[in-house]
């Protein structure tokens, strides 16, 4: 007989086993998360090559893994987070920028008019000093300055509705983002 106390033998073997298989598990979480990221309890049992027994049964096995999965949740819905944040401040700029497009359009609409108003006022005094003839320059002036208020009134449209569609894009986009945080939370 090699040893005096035979169950004590088994016992330490038992123990050298154990630790073996946990220090397999420790390397095999490491080794998965450079890998892949992704942790799950059986990736990590088939990469350790141990049972999903043994990492359900042994406290400091079981331990290791529910950190390690923890951590892999956390960062994926850090990774969201900061995504939906870049996606919501692209949005948000565009629309910023959109509502900015057209307040510089309505100041520069107001100021074309008010410049017509004064230079359709000297042509007018002008051609009536010069032709003597008020009604017919006055009917060509109406006209002309239809024209153009139509004109204004078509871009004043066209910048509307692009606002709507930049507006419509951060609506869309916000439900979008409303239902990956949800989704992140039912993870």
């Amino acid at each position: 007989m090699t040893s005096t106390n035979p169950p004590a033998a088994a016992i330490a073997a038992r123990h050298r086993q154990t630790e073996r298989k946990l220090t397999d598990v420790q390397a095999a979480i490491a080794q998965l998360r450079r890998e892949t990221g992704q942790l799950t309890v059986t990736a990590i049992a088939r990469r350790a090559g141990v049972s999903s027994t043994f990492l359900y049964e042994n406290q400091q096995a079981r331990s290791m893994v529910q950190d390690a999965v923890a951590a892999t949740r956390s960062q994926r819905a850090r990774r969201v987070v900061d995504e939906h944040d870049r996606v919501e401040a692209t949005w948000r700029e565009r629309a910023l920028n959109a509502e900015e497009g057209l307040t510089q359009a309505h100041n520069e609409i107001r100021a074309q008019r008010n410049r017509i108003g004064e230079l359709m006022g000297q042509l007018r005094d002008t051609e009536t000093a010069a032709s003597g003839e008020p009604t017919q320059t006055a009917a060509a002036e109406n006209t002309s300055l239809k024209r153009r208020v139509r004109q204004l009134t078509r871009e004043h449209r066209e910048l509307q509705e692009r606002l709507e569609g930049s507006r419509a894009n951060l609506r869309h986009a916000e439900g979008r983002i409303g239902e990956l945080e949800a989704q992140i939370v039912g993870q």
